[in-house]
């Protein structure tokens, strides 16, 4: 009975770290979706991209922030959903390591910080996200 109890308050627990952990991913990525729409211009001589691109992946971000903190506020959080949101933050990470090497040429050092930093943060989310699906009631 103690195990079962023990069992259940682990996994009660996960699965309040899991809501927490996908409602931060929400809110961050919703505040830099926010600021690459709102300062693209800005933020693309900064970084040394174009402002089209930053204008996109702001309005991508903003749907995606909308998608997680949807998964966020489900009870449990839905199982697929979530596999779904650590999937696309794996690839988020490895695309924009991938486009430092591959495809930008121009960019500044702050570009040079920013991008690598910025996948370290996501892929901070999906193993924190993964983790706490584990041990979750989801």
């Amino acid at each position: 009975m103690a195990l079962s109890y023990a069992r259940s308050n682990t996994a009660a627990s996960a699965t309040v770290w899991l809501r927490r952990f996908l409602a931060l991913d929400a809110l961050v990525t919703g505040v830099n979706g926010l600021a690459y729409l709102l300062l693209s211009g800005p933020v693309g001589r900064l970084l040394g991209v174009g402002q089209d691109l930053v204008v996109g992946l702001g309005a991508g971000l903003i749907l995606y922030a909308a998608a997680v903190g949807w998964a966020a506020t489900r009870r449990p959080a839905p199982r697929p959903a979530v596999q779904a949101i650590v999937e696309t933050n794996l690839a988020w990470t490895v695309l924009s390591l991938a486009a430092m090497v591959l495809w930008f040429d121009g960019l500044t050092t702050a570009g040079n910080v920013w991008i690598p930093l910025q996948a370290a943060v996501v892929a901070g989310f999906a193993v924190l996200q993964y983790t706490a699906l584990r041990g979750s009631d989801a």
